[in-house]
């Protein structure tokens, strides 16, 4: 059983916290209270961009204000703008103090049909969504100022972006941001591609996978954080994967079968490009790095977010092995505490939530094997707009790759195209069935909207 949240629950925590913004007495609060993070002091250097303008356009780039300090920017207009403004939004960049900025992947098609585009930096690094929110909706609002008057408002505004991005895009147009964020723009369609669209299950996801595979290695901590995680992590490898030096690794026929398998089931369950997905050595490290984290993503929060309450790990299917009961009797159970990510006076979250409650067209991207941010936030996503009634103005496509946000081009300008044909016509696109079970296992699900076979992924059928 999922330890996360119910749609409904969500809901109704959101409500309760809107109504406690418009009215602190009636939560029991008659002032704010100030609290500061170990995030609120670090500080960052914006780069200037060296991007070169492409024939057609004008580029501007430099520093706008951002949130916690000035961010870099980049914004490109085309001499035949359509009057419609993309904000890009940038993946996470780390915990270094230089904040950078570039284009979108897909910036000639863009510049090509008479869209302007726009970046930030953001004024942080870090998981600092925050951040990526109010100064990408920031640099939209200084759009007209930062071009020299040059150029009448916006007539609309879309935003779109990759992974941590995709949270931002994402969290952009849900109904907790207008209502709270100190910049506000109402974006007329998102397009998160590859994106955390379930904020508290991607770092449960992180959690619970390090955790069960210390245990399965027989280094499962008694305590949490585990402090000697990264210490013991060359053994935690070397007991489940017979191999780790190559770009793909692979698995032990034992418990490194059964971590496999525990993570097919958290995080999605039976599907295509999973199992090469699953042996991508980057994508592997990468999710090992975070073990021994403490819960507050790095200093943005200030209590622990994680918690395995309820948590099934399961690496069979049918009824549960005495195994598998004497294996969740034995790991760690780890309360979150459920004051991680409250509500807070005055603006966003700390960790802006994606609750499912949008207005406008919104479409997804999401590649079946990513194991960094798994193909499960897209069925978490789909349940949360379901439950606030929005599940028609979502479209979600499949892609069949295997790493994290490893989409072509055609891919990225098809969804965009369709995206804005929506928005404009209200004619729906096509998406992806992704809460099916027997759908999502099917051989050859993700078919319909991959464009380009990748290495090691079997191709789709041809079509008659």
């Amino acid at each position: 059983m999922s330890a996360h949240p119910t749609p409904l629950i969500r809901t109704s925590r959101l409500l309760a916290a809107l109504a406690c913004g418009l009215a602190l007495a009636a939560c029991g609060q008659t002032t704010p209270v100030a609290e500061t993070r170990a995030h609120d002091e670090r500080t960052f250097t914006p780069v200037e961009a060296t991007t070169v303008p492409v024939a057609g356009a004008t580029l501007y780039r430099g520093q706008h204000a951002g949130i916690q300090g000035p961010a870099s920017y980049l914004i490109e207009v085309p001499d035949n703008w359509n009057g419609t403004l993309v904000m890009y939004t940038h993946g996470y960049r780390g915990t270094g103090k230089e904040l950078t900025v570039d284009p979108p992947s897909i910036r000639q098609a863009l510049i090509a049909q008479g869209y302007a585009w726009a970046a930030s930096s953001y004024s942080a690094n870090y998981y600092d969504v925050r951040a990526g929110v109010e100064d990408t909706n920031a640099l939209a609002l200084a759009f007209g100022s930062l071009t020299g008057g040059k150029y009448k408002t916006p007539d609309k505004y879309l935003i779109m972006g990759f992974s941590m991005g995709g949270h931002v895009a994402g969290a952009a147009v849900e109904q907790e941001t207008l209502a709270t964020a100190r910049n506000r723009v109402n974006y007329a369609a998102a397009l998160p591609m590859c994106g955390v669209m379930d904020e508290e299950y991607e770092f449960r996801w992180l959690g619970d996978y390090t955790l069960a595979a210390a245990q399965l290695a027989g280094f499962g901590p008694r305590t949490f954080p585990q402090s000697d995680y990264q210490t013991l992590l060359p053994d935690i490898k070397a007991a489940l994967f017979d191999s780790t030096s190559g770009t793909l690794w692979q698995e032990n026929a034992v418990q490194g079968a059964k971590l496999r398998e525990i993570a097919r089931n958290l995080t999605g369950g039976d599907r295509p490009v999973f199992n090469l997905g699953f042996r991508v050595g980057s994508l592997q490290n990468a999710v090992f790095g975070t073990g021994g984290s403490d819960g507050t993503l790095s200093g943005i929060l200030n209590k622990n977010l994680y918690g395995n309450e309820g948590v099934t790990y399961r690496w069979t299917t049918g009824d549960i092995t005495p195994a598998e009961v004497a294996f969740n009797a034995s790991i760690l159970r780890v309360k979150a505490d459920p004051e991680a990510n409250r509500a807070r006076p005055g603006g966003l979250r700390w960790l802006p939530r994606v609750n499912g409650e949008f207005s406008v067209p919104v479409l997804t991207l999401h590649t079946l094997g990513d194991f960094y941010v798994p193909f499960r936030h897209e069925q978490l996503y789909r349940l949360a707009a379901q439950a606030s009634g929005n599940g028609d103005r979502l479209v979600q496509r499949a892609i069949r790759a295997p790493g994290h946000c490893d989409f072509t081009g055609p891919e990225i300008v098809e969804a965009f195209n369709d995206l804005v044909r929506w928005e404009q016509t209200g004619q729906k696109p096509a998406g992806d069935d992704v809460l099916t079970p027997a759908v999502v296992a099917d051989p050859a699900y993700g078919c319909r909207f991959t464009r380009g076979v990748r290495a090691g992924v079997e191709a789709c059928p041809a079509t008659p």
